[in-house]
């Protein structure tokens, strides 16, 4: 036999055998599977925030990324991914990521090929991801650390924020989800973020911020979710300038941000007050005289123009002179729109001499407060005159009873029959009837009507006050704000009572009653209370001693300013610093709150915000009770009532 031919077929002997062991065999093996680092063989459990899986193979295999297949067993969905090679024997499979608490499996199927022909014969890895949480290690400006608690003191327009992350995330992400916002307007701080570590980041702002004002830096949930961990939210109030603000800058900034009610929030086409923050084109007069004169303050205070007010104000006029009235008196509420009335109640759709009241009260004030000799200033004054000497007060005595009515209806007449007396926030109604030069009322009507010839007398005493006038321990506080808004009660007495003294005292029962708190309602005390008409968790009341169900409304100490300077203060601090976001809104504080039920408002109410820009304004310089005392048919209609002022 030839020796080459035995040579050849040793060889193809040898290595048919082998080729056919290897047939038999897997010989492409998986040395070694990992998600950072952590074997799959070997834990189920992977504790992990990386998104790809690493895997080795003991040759370099050929495949197809449809060999592969990556699957969340917990939704149940098949997962896209990218698939590269990282070396001779080691591919790299990247998810976007995996999420905390949920399994995967990751199949690869047998068709992988080697070379030689080596096989493969498939695998399945099956493995739950539990992630660390993601959390804030620490905010810090200039190496002192922000407090989550409490408003932080930054004494810089230009500061640069530090942020420590528990581990580093993707950029983006963080952009994405890392903001500033001015507290006050909602506007969004607009930031430049760079990475100064393997989880540390320095925020800078890109725009000066403005002193004296808060901010909200805020890391939201999301960024959290999207590396697939848990996060707790996180936010941090800070004021630029100082820590705390001092009593007056507080109260400008609570004017200020009431104010927007009324400024941002009038309705489009009449400039008046929506009812409330949910309200539509559903206006009210009364709330809207109360903001027209928190318009004066805000033009006083240069929270807006005079130029803007008055363009504000000639639309509010116009709209007055073309909407429903009767008998020169306005409905309770009014369309926004068109100017029609609309019902407050079932028979209630017509005149509400009160209402009429607070508005006639307010254009008085802005009379008093133009400038004659400004042509379109002297255009509204004439507008005003108009409006107030039509309203006939007169004829609301119902044929010359010796009381006023306080509703009249074109459809039901005066079924509602309800006689405006005191002693409550109605005072004002009698005064202008009193003052009116067109359609006034006698001194008797007053005595009757209003005063029940005495019998609106009190003269008991309530935790050391004595209480001059109203029923038991004085009523809900908004007694002592409507009426006088315009009206001074400072010099105010009549035959009945010293005005002064009659609102101080009817504040500080009330104020002594949350104190003594007899029904253990929570959170009642120091910077706590004040029981008035407003919102509550079990719906709309005017709470008082008398109907106490554990509601605090923010307009009741703030808008007794005049009355409780102090206590009124210590209000402003508790709702502003401790309660913070749960009361401080875009308009000022929410209308109410009740810790009894853990309950905070997320409403607004017209009637209720703007006595507190107003007594409050009241309280610093007098300007509106000044504007308003001014006006001379309003000092002989008080004296007309037997009033010295």
């Amino acid at each position: 036999m030839n020796i080459k031919y035995l040579i050849f077929l040793f060889v193809f002997v040898s290595f048919g055998c082998e080729r056919s062991d290897h047939d038999q065999e897997d010989l492409i093996k998986i040395s070694d599977a990992s998600i950072d680092n952590i074997n799959l063989s070997s834990n189920e459990l992977i504790t992990s925030g990386q998104n790809t899986i690493a895997l080795l193979f003991n040759i370099e295999v050929q495949y197809l990324k449809e060999d592969f297949k990556l699957k969340n067993i917990t939704t149940n969905q098949e997962l896209d991914f990218d698939i590269v090679k990282d070396g001779d024997f080691t591919l790299v499979i990247s998810n976007k990521i995996f999420f905390d608490g949920n399994s995967y499996e990751l199949t690869i199927s047998n068709k992988l090929n080697g070379p030689e022909g080596f096989t493969f014969g498939g695998k399945s890895y099956t493995f739950e991801v539990v992630n660390n949480p993601l959390s804030v290690v620490s905010v810090t400006f200039q190496d002192k650390s922000l407090s989550s608690t409490e408003i932080n003191n930054i004494d810089s327009v230009d500061p640069i924020f530090a942020l420590t992350l528990s581990e580093g995330i993707n950029l983006q992400n963080l952009e994405n989800h890392f903001i500033i916002i001015e507290n006050q307007s909602g506007e969004e701080v607009e930031l430049k973020i760079v990475v100064s570590g393997s989880a540390e980041y320095m925020i800078f702002t890109k725009s000066s911020l403005k002193p004296q004002v808060e901010y909200k830096l805020k890391l939201e949930e999301t960024t959290g979710s999207s590396v697939g961990k848990k996060f707790d939210p996180m936010s941090y109030r800070f004021i630029i300038g100082n820590a705390e603000l001092s009593d007056d800058e507080l109260l400008s900034l609570v004017q200020s941000q009431t104010l927007k009610y009324f400024w941002d929030f009038g309705h489009p086409v009449s400039g008046l007050a929506r009812e409330r923050n949910s309200s539509i084109d559903l206006v009210t007069t009364g709330g809207s005289g109360f903001g027209l004169m928190a318009m004066i303050v805000g033009v006083e205070r240069e929270f807006i123009s005079r130029e803007d007010a008055i363009g504000r104000w000639e639309i509010m006029l116009s709209f007055l002179k073309n909407a429903d009235r009767f008998h020169g008196a306005w409905s309770h509420w009014m369309n926004g729109a068109s100017g029609k009335a609309l019902p407050f109640s079932a028979k209630d759709n017509g005149a509400d001499l009160v209402e009429t009241a607070f508005m006639v009260q307010a254009l008085i004030t802005l009379r008093q407060y133009l400038n004659p000799n400004d042509a379109r200033e002297a255009s509204l004054i004439d507008r005003i005159n108009f409006l107030w000497d039509a309203v006939e007060w007169d004829w609301f005595t119902r044929g010359g009873q010796k009381t006023l009515y306080w509703h009249w209806s074109p459809d039901f007449d005066w079924d509602m029959n309800f006689r405006i007396s005191g002693h409550n926030e109605t005072l004002i109604t009698y005064v202008l009837a009193a003052s009116s030069t067109t359609h006034t009322i006698d001194k008797d009507v007053y005595n009757t009507g209003y005063a029940r010839n005495g019998g609106m007398k009190n003269g008991n005493t309530y935790y050391g006050f004595n209480l001059p006038l109203g029923a038991g321990r004085g009523g809900p506080l908004f007694f002592s704000h409507y009426s006088f808004i315009g009206l001074d009660p400072r010099n105010l007495s009549d035959e009945y009572a010293n005005y002064w003294q009659q609102n101080t005292n009817h504040t500080q029962v009330n104020r002594s009653y949350c104190y003594a708190n007899p029904l253990n309602k929570k959170g009642y005390g120091k910077g706590s209370w004040g029981l008035t008409a407003c919102d509550g968790n079990n719906g709309y009341s005017a709470f008082s001693p008398d109907n106490d169900k554990g509601v605090i409304a923010p307009t009741a100490a703030l808008s007794s300013m005049p009355y409780t300077p102090v206590e009124s203060m210590e209000v402003i601090k508790r709702l502003y610093y401790d309660l913070g976001d749960k009361m401080w809104g875009p308009y000022g504080f929410y209308d109410s709150y009740n810790e009894s039920a853990d309950w905070y408002a997320t409403s607004n109410l017209a009637i209720d915000q703007g006595p507190i820009v107003c007594m409050i304004e009241n309280h610093r310089t007098g300007l509106l009770w000044d504007l308003f005392m001014s006006a001379p048919e309003i000092q002989g209609g008080l004296t007309k009532l037997g009033f010295t002022y």
